[in-house]
């Protein structure tokens, strides 16, 4: 809303002396009429007049002279010497929106007139407005509603671009054409002309600019930017050319982006545009451009102009939305659409700051780039976006220069050197220099008191401070000899400060590994007097681990491999090369050094060797020979030796590994590795495998592969599966699944992005809309739009021209099916008359709309039936009036008959009219008429105790005034009511039922159709069960039947007609009738032999008998006024007269109806009775007469009467047939009796089937009473053989008869499929599947009836079969069937009318058995390629023995028709339900595959085979043979003697006897087993030893002793000494006495300290050296690293210095070096000096302080005139990048670029 200063809510104008407005000037002039009370002045805020004081009005509308100068701000000097006063502040905005006006005053000092003009005014408030706030002009016109003009108001409306006053406030009354000028002027800001920015200011149209300034000349470009070059948008323009077709209805002409403005478009042809809209945030609209004129579309105005052949559209711009322009198809000829309009250009470049500089001090570079930038989302996209417009030019990079200030000085360090040691601590050190770098990049080195402002670098730091590898030697092993001299061994180990196996131990200080031990046995082979090592060493395990010579960063002697022996037998020498070499650590590669740089004894390089005898006899030793000989033997002997060198590394870390011993030839003397010939094979020792890393895995988590990228760009997922798990056993593959949390390491994650880069613009369907129609050839539509999949997931819409590739279907066919056929109706006719009622009918088509779309007329037939009630209803128009006549006459009247029928025989049909009562037989079919006047029959209605009926299988409403119920039943009793309009007749209908009693409905339909109606006891209680009579007729009666009257209509004869049917007084003829009715009426049907008198009965007996109502009214008015007790006399005797009444009147009415020759046999008398007793006693003689000359009749099996006579057509309608005949329906059959006779003794049941099935009873469907079945309306559903079925105990028989449509030819079928194992012959029905074995005989029946009598022809697998293969009546038999008589039987019967066929398929079954060639079974194993062991089931059974674990296959042979279905079974359960056995079933379950099998896995498997024919079961057992524990003979005894000695029984891992690898049996129990004590003895006499004493110097040589004595070993474990001679008999005395420490003895040693007169490092503080040295106690100076273990003393220490109290001092700035420009320096001098004598010293004394600044840059402004050199070091960057056509580079690269 626009905020004006006034108090209420528009506030345009003011109130003025009581309901005028007023608008204030700053002139005196009176703009106004005085009498209206309005005055105007060039002021234009609006107040209230009320509010206004007198004083302020009265010096307003004076002056402004004598306004306080306080209130005026400071007049400038050009001002005040022009006798102006300073401008006034700016007024508040005429309008706080949509561009108002502000001015600002000022006054004349002078008393005469100033130049000039005391008043200036500018725009404010330059912002849009609100919608709702309205239109400015409009406003002000409104403000004058309620001033009355001329004594009148008017709702007044604003007159807008006036070209002539466009500043007047010009307005027109609503409704009218009356325009009044109002006021002279506008309010300031008001726009002259609705289109323009210019505005009114004091009543005159000021030019306003784009820039919202007053008097600008600024105008907008075609895109909307003011003064702009039009380079933010591009022309487009273009011309469209229809090309639509019946498929395609519309098209896209044109897609208008958002912004766009100028648009205009012309269509030239018959088609129609119209628009679809998008806004930003999704929302989409349609404007169909259905008339024209001017309206707003997503808040853009639109001009439409639409002409016969042509249309415009207009859009000034900007559009709120996209808009996309369509075209709709409304010809045959094709349009052109010519469009021209400037489209945005969205996306632009963007300059981007500058990225960061290239160095921090010294000077560097930065540049700039450009980025492409998305001013509708504000991002930044991809650059193709903006190479998209060709408008667009990338702006090139900027560079600059950048932290031009010079680098302090800094220090700079050379890399480490090598470490000193590679162990035990070393020192590695490097150079620290201060340097310099110049602003050209040059480093230079400076004195390091420069760098003093940060810490120095250090220059020797520690390296390598972990402890050397030392050696550790294992526990010995048990001597290797079980008496003399033996050996044993021990594990030595070069283990790291780690605590790993490695190498870098010295081979000089190795412990040994094997040494002598004497077993105190005597051993009894003379020859062998010295030791030998026992044949099998490697029981004992000696195991070592020994380095290789390998060349470290120490000078050490490396030894080549030996060579061979000089000569091939005998003693001989072999050589090697020794050299002293060291690894280069920096250049990983060893260097050959002099062989005084390598410490310690150069390993030998020649050795004697023996190549064995040279006569080929082994020598033996005597011990009288000389030592040479048995020497060299012996050496060569000990000289080399397999050797376990420990382990390899475990295989596993955890859940088991397995570790394998490293067996290895050495030379016992040096210890080096040989060649493996050197040592004799026989007692190499065999592979030793151990366990290691038992412990369970930790848990851990197992991590899957990532799957496939779900996109291929944009940003995609990948996921994969990561659980927690636990490794239980390696060996058993045993794994568990944890919970999440028992893992401790964090999970890695199961998702991932990928492919996250933008994907290229593609086009992007939505989903299809639903289909226009749901059959008959519809449309669906689905937008496709082109966007891009960003890579952070979004998506980015952008111009159809983005996607290179061809656009996908927007709109597509569908429901390309035929409708279904349905009605088509015309509307309904004009009513039939013009008064009164009529009838209005209308017409009906079947159509069907085909998949093209076209509609076709196709027969009525082909749509579903249409009710009578959809082509004609009834009509009511007003009452027809007939002047002079009584309106009574007109109304519609029914002729109704009052009388009461009572059936006494049965009849197929009963005609009645409305109006009585009928009491009927069941199963009678009535019509029932309403005859009427005055009222068209089609408009009758039927009701049934009040309810409406229409038509249905039961009971038909026909359209001509009558009602047929068909076949009576207990349901149809009731009251029924014909209504003709106002006019209604009742007609009554009760049943008789048996013994000649009343039948009611089913109570449960009674009630039903009481709830359903409402009405309360619509027939009584006595009409609908049995009648009981108490104490005769009205014996209970309420008043009204006391009055002669029932209590309901419907049953007021019910009593009197039961006491009728009942009553004994009928005549004897009639009664015998009447009780034979039923035998009678089948004897005449079915009988041959019929009783010739009983034409002549049934001639004089009534079917119906008839009376009027009228005369049983006066029987009941009689009784009702006789007193009680004579009721029931008088009763049956009024009773038995009414019977003779009507008895005599029916005789009459047949002798009056028969002709002369019709009248046979003398008349029926009629005896007259005077009392009612005679009646009674002719019935009961009669009745017992009858009863008593029946005799018993014998049992006998049913028999069903069959007749040849043709089916009895009563009508067209209606047929009659018997069996064994062929009945063909025609169109008019509307009822099909088919009658089914038997006799025998019991009575037979009957039952109907059609075609094989049971006959399904139903409203249409009925069984009769006499058995015979009916078929109201046949169907071609009815078809069919229908056999009539009787049963007794004795048998049964049946018949069928055939129901055909119009005479075709009809085929008995069955549809039942005959298996047959056992008999040897079947027969079976056409129709059905046979399946049998071979062998057998069988008949195919095929019974056909047709009319005329249908041919039979018969088929085998579509060809004909000759005639011998026929038997009687068209069936066929097959003998004795083999296989080749399989296949598909065609019986086809033929006649005039057409032709069928039925099929049997007769299958050969051959049951499941052994196939007597076992190759096919064979071949299915050898397919599968699985190469396991493999049985095959028999009958009797087979077996397969397996090992733990193995997989083996199992074959089914088999053989049958068809193929048998085969099913596994492992322990009698089919072996899918087995837990535990793993197992695929293969070759459709011929061959069987267990895996992994165990123990729990062995047993019988079985395979049954399976088909229609019989089962077979063959079997094969599987054995699996387990591994367990063996305890075998017992160890060496670990001890020869004492008392230690114990033998471990020997567990092995056992399979079928044989030995395998002890892991196999680790999941068996170990038995028990209990050392057993050996070599319990004593000992030999031996040497023992103490331990060596402490050395008695610790350097220089010293010595060390121990105690050797001579003791024995008892067998209880207790050791005496005694005397030496013992043992030296047996071995040599130890040493007691050895040499120790004989390394020399050291000392630090070190000078007295230096003058002080270091460098200095503070303020009189300099350092002082001394040197620091090791040497012998002797004064022999050593290297250092010998005093290593010795506490270093300092070499360094600070002191106080006279010669350090010194100071930097700096001297006075320079002149500057230039005095413009950018490289401008001045300098200063900067020298160290003494404090004391402040004269100067050298430099580096002041080191420890930092050092001034001793030039810096001055003079930083430009020059005018620069010569034309480079002033910048990266000229040659600024060529390379294109950029000296800038000034800024250019100027500072002059001499570059002006080469360039």
């Amino acid at each position: 809303m626009t905020r004006v200063v006034v108090p209420w809510h528009w506030g345009l104008l003011a109130r003025v002396f009581g309901g005028t407005w007023c608008l204030l000037c700053v002139t005196t002039q009176v703009c106004g009429d005085q009498s209206q009370g309005a005055v105007f002045l060039r002021e234009f805020t609006l107040i209230r007049r009320e509010s206004l004081h007198e004083d302020f009005l009265s010096d307003l509308l004076n002056s402004h002279k004598t306004e306080d100068s306080s209130s005026r701000t400071a007049r400038s000097e050009e001002e005040r010497d022009g006798l102006w006063d300073a401008w006034g502040s700016w007024s508040e905005c005429s309008r706080t929106c949509g561009g108002g006006a502000s001015y600002s005053l000022r006054r004349c000092l002078s008393s005469r007139s100033c130049e000039g003009r005391n008043i200036r005014y500018r725009t404010c408030s330059n912002v849009d407005c609100p919608p709702e706030a309205g239109d400015f002009r409009a406003q002000q016109c409104s403000a004058h509603n309620d001033v009355k003009h001329h004594g009148q108001f008017y709702e007044w409306l604003p007159v807008s671009n006036d070209p002539d006053n466009p500043c007047s406030l010009k307005c027109q009354a609503k409704g009218t054409a009356l325009v009044v000028e109002l006021a002279p002027k506008v309010l300031d800001g008001t726009r002259c002309y609705t289109e323009s920015l210019d505005m009114c200011i004091s009543g005159l149209c000021q030019i306003v600019g784009c820039d919202h300034q007053l008097g600008s000349t600024a105008k907008e470009d075609n895109c909307g930017v003011c003064n702009g070059d039009g380079s933010t948008c591009r022309l487009v323009r273009g011309q469209y050319k229809s090309q639509l077709s019946a498929t395609k209805l519309d098209d896209t002409v044109v897609a208008i982006p958002y912004g766009s403005r100028h648009i205009r478009l012309v269509l030239k042809g018959p088609d129609h545009l119209y628009l679809e809209t998008k806004t930003l945030q999704g929302a989409k609209g349609e404007n169909s451009l259905s008339s024209t004129g001017t309206f707003l579309v997503d808040n853009s105005s639109v001009d439409f102009q639409k002409f016969p052949e042509k249309e415009i559209l207009r859009m000034t711009g900007p559009l709120s939305a996209d808009f996309i322009v369509k075209i709709h198809n409304s010809g045959p000829a094709d349009s052109t659409v010519q469009f021209i309009f400037y489209q945005p250009i969205i996306h632009r470049w963007r300059e981007t700051d500058f990225f960061p500089c290239s160095a921090t001090c010294g000077g560097g570079y930065q540049l700039t780039s450009a980025e492409c930038y998305d001013l509708r989302s504000n991002r930044v996209v991809a650059d193709q976006y903006c190479h998209y417009y060709p408008e667009n030019i990338k702006p090139k990079p900027k560079l600059q220069e950048c932290n031009l200030d010079p680098c302090p000085a800094r220090w700079e360090a050379t890399p480490w050197t090598a470490c000193s040691s590679s162990c035990g601590g070393g020192i590695q050190s490097r150079a620290v220099s201060c340097v310099e770098e110049d602003i050209q990049g040059h480093v230079t080195s400076v004195e390091e008191w420069k760098c003093m402002y940060t810490p120095k670098m250090p220059i020797v730091q520690p390296c390598n401070i972990f402890d050397c590898p030392k050696w550790l030697a294992q526990e010995w092993s048990p001597c290797t000899v079980t008496c003399g001299q033996g050996l044993r061994y021990r594990v030595v180990l070069c283990i790291d400060h780690r605590g790993m196996h490695t190498g870098g131990c010295s081979p000089k200080t190795k412990p040994h590994i094997k040494e002598e031990c004497i077993i105190p046995t005597p051993c009894y082979k003379p020859r062998e007097k010295l030791p030998v090592e026992a044949k099998l060493p490697w029981y004992k395990q000696a195991q070592e681990l020994e380095e290789g010579a390998a060349v470290s960063e120490e000078p050490s002697f490396i030894p080549e491999a030996w060579s061979a022996c000089t000569v091939t037998c005998g003693m001989g020498t072999q050589v090697r090369i020794v050299r002293c070499q060291v690894l280069l650590s920096f250049s990983q590669s060893v260097a050959d050094l002099p062989v005084d740089e390598c410490e310690g004894p150069k390993p030998a390089s020649q050795r004697a060797c023996y190549a064995g005898p040279c006569n080929g006899d082994v020598p033996e030793f005597n011990p009288e020979e000389t030592d040479g000989l048995f020497g060299g033997l012996q050496d060569f002997d000990e000289l080399y030796d397999w050797e376990y060198e420990g382990f390899t590394k475990c295989s596993e870390s955890c859940g088991g590994g397995i570790q394998e011993a490293v067996v290895s030839c050495l030379n016992k003397q040096t210890r080096e590795p040989a060649e493996e010939n050197l040592c004799v094979a026989s007692r190499r020792p065999p592979q030793l495998l151990r366990s290691c890393s038992l412990d369970p895995c930790p848990a851990r988590w197992e991590i899957g592969k990532w799957s496939p990228c779900s996109l291929t760009c944009g940003v995609g997922l990948q996921t994969r599966d990561v659980f927690c798990s636990h490794l239980l056993s390696r060996e058993l593959n045993e794994t568990v699944i944890l919970a999440d949390e028992l893992c401790r390491q964090p999970k890695p994650g199961t998702v991932q992005a990928c492919n996250r880069f933008n994907c290229p613009p593609a086009w992007y369907p939505a989903q299809w809309q639903p289909c226009s129609r749901t059959c008959g050839g519809g449309i669906q539509r689905r937008e496709v739009l082109c966007k891009q999949r960003m890579a952070d997931g979004s998506f980015l819409e952008l111009p159809e021209t983005f996607c290179s590739a061809s656009k996908l279907a927007s709109q597509q066919v569908c429901k390309k099916d035929d409708c279904p056929s349905e009605w088509l109706l015309s509307d309904w006719t004009e009513c039939s008359t013009s008064c009164g009622e009529g009838t209005q009918t209308r017409s009906a088509i079947c159509r069907k709309v085909l998949k093209t779309g076209v509609s076709a007329i196709v027969n009525s037939s082909l749509c579903p039936p249409l009710p009578f009630s959809s082509s004609i209803r009834p009509c009511m128009l007003a009452a027809c009036a007939r002047p002079g006549k009584p309106s009574a006459k007109h109304s519609p009247h029914i002729a109704a008959t009052r009388k009461i029928y009572i059936q006494t025989r049965r009849q197929k049909k009963l005609h009645f009219m409305v109006g009585g009562f009928a009491y009927l037989l069941p199963k009678t079919t009535v019509v029932l008429r309403c005859p009427t006047r005055r009222f068209r029959k089609p408009l009758i209605t039927w009701e049934k105790d009040g309810q409406h009926l229409i038509s249905s299988a039961h009971v038909t409403v026909a359209p001509f005034g009558y009602l047929k119920l068909h076949r009576l039943k207990p349901s149809d009793v009731g009251i029924y009511t014909c209504a003709a309009g106002p006019a209604r007749e009742q007609f009554v209908i009760k049943l008789i039922g048996a013994n000649r009693k009343l039948v009611g409905r089913p109570l449960s339909l009674r009630s039903e159709e009481q709830t359903r109606s409402g009405r309360k006891g619509s027939l009584a209680k006595e009409a609908l069960q049995p009648h009981k009579h108490q104490n005769g007729i009205f014996s209970n009666g309420s008043k009204a039947e006391k009055r002669g009257l029932a209590a309901d209509p419907g049953n007021r004869y019910d009593d009197l007609v039961s006491r009728l049917l009942e009553q004994g007084g009928w005549p004897g003829e009639l009664l015998a009738s009447w009780e034979t009715q039923d035998s009678t009426e089948r004897n005449t049907s079915s009988e041959e032999d019929q009783n010739a008198e009983q034409p002549l009965l049934h001639l004089h007996l009534p079917f119906t008998m008839v009376t009027e109502q009228k005369r049983l009214d006066d029987i009941l008015r009689n009784l009702s006024q006789q007193p009680e007790e004579l009721r029931d006399v008088y009763s049956k005797h009024l009773v038995a007269q009414l019977a003779q009444e009507i008895f005599r009147s029916h005789l009459q009415l047949q002798d009056g109806q028969l002709k002369p020759s019709e009248r046979r046999g003398p008349p029926v008398a009629i005896p007259p009775h005077k009392h009612v007793s005679g009646f009674s006693s002719s019935l009961r003689t009669l009745s017992s007469g009858e009863a008593g000359g029946s005799p018993r009749r014998p049992h006998r099996k049913p028999t069903i009467l069959r007749k040849i006579s043709a089916a009895q057509q009563l009508s067209a309608s209606e047929v009659v047939t018997h069996l064994g005949q062929t009945v063909a329906l025609a169109s008019g059959t509307l009822s099909v009796l088919l009658h089914c006779e038997a006799s025998g003794n019991p009575r037979p049941t009957i039952s109907w089937a059609r075609n094989g099935e049971e006959v399904q009873f139903s409203d249409r469907i009925l069984l009769q009473p006499d058995d015979s079945l009916q078929i109201l309306a046949p169907v071609e559903a009815d078809v069919g053989f229908y056999t009539c079925n009787a049963t007794n105990a004795l048998g049964y028989d049946s018949v069928s008869i055939a129901v055909t449509l119009a005479g075709k030819p009809l085929v008995k079928n069955s549809r039942v499929t005959v298996v047959n194992l056992e008999e040897p012959a079947i027969t079976a029905d056409v129709g059905s599947t046979i399946k049998t074995l071979p062998g057998v005989n069988v008949t195919i029946n095929c019974q056909v009836a047709g009319v005329p009598e249908a041919e039979v022809t018969w088929f085998r697998n579509k060809s004909k079969l000759s005639s011998p293969l026929h038997l009687h009546e068209g069936s066929l038999l097959l003998a004795n069937v083999s296989f080749s008589d399989q296949g598909l039987y065609s019986c086809r019967a033929a006649n005039l009318h057409g032709e069928l066929t039925e099929n049997t398929q007769l299958l050969i079954l051959d049951p499941p058995q052994v196939p007597v060639q076992l190759d096919d079974i064979k071949a299915l194993l050898s397919a599968t390629g699985l190469n396991l062991p493999s049985v095959l089931t028999s009958p009797l059974g087979t077996q397969l023995v397996l090992n733990p674990g193995n997989s083996a296959l199992l074959g089914c042979p088999i053989r049958g028709h068809p193929t048998p279905n085969i099913t596994w079974f492992h322990g009698g359960q089919p072996v899918a339900t087995v837990t535990g056995l793993t197992h695929y079933i293969l070759e459709a379950g011929q061959i069987l595959q267990v895996a992994n099998l165990s123990s729990d896995s062995q047993g019988e498997f079985s395979c049954l085979a399976q088909n229609e024919a019989g089962a077979l079961r063959q079997k094969a057992s599987i054995v699996i043979q387990d591994y367990w524990w063996s305890v075998d003979r017992l160890a060496t005894c670990s001890a020869s003697c004492g008392n230690r000695g114990v033998q471990q029984p020997r567990l092995r891992c056992l399979l079928n006897s044989t030995e395998v690898n002890p892991i196999h049996c680790a999941g068996k129990v170990r038995p028990a087993v209990q050392p057993i004590a050996c070599n319990r003895r004593d000992c030999p006499s031996r040497w023992m030893v103490t331990s060596w004493s402490a050395c008695t110097r610790s350097c220089g040589g010293g010595v060390q002793t121990r105690r050797v004595t001579c003791q024995k070993l008892k067998a209880s474990g207790i050791s005496t000494p005694v005397p030496n001679e013992m043992c030296t008999q047996l071995a040599k005395r130890p040493v007691d006495t050895q040499a120790c420490n004989q390394q020399l003895c050291v000392e630090w040693a070190f000078s007295s300290w230096g003058q002080c007169n270091g460098p200095c490092i503070g303020p009189r503080l300099a350092v002082q050296h001394r040197q620091v040295f090791c040497q012998t106690r002797d004064g022999l100076t050593l290297p250092s690293e010998q005093c290593s273990a010795l506490p270093r003393p300092v070499s360094t220490q600070n002191c106080w210095s006279e010669v350090c109290s010194v100071h930097w001092r700096v001297s006075l700035w320079t002149l500057c070096t230039a005095t413009c420009g950018n490289y401008g320096f001045q300098s200063r001098r900067v020298e160290c000096v003494n404090a004391r004598t402040n004269k100067a010293v050298p430099e580096h004394l002041c080191s420890w302080g930092p050092r001034p600044a001793n030039w810096q840059r001055c003079n930083i402004t430009p020059c005018e005139n620069m010569e034309c050199r480079d002033t910048t070091r990266y000229c040659e960057k600024v060529k390379q990048l294109k950029l000296c056509q800038l000034s800024q580079f250019k100027s500072r690269c002059c001499g570059t670029c002006g080469k360039a």
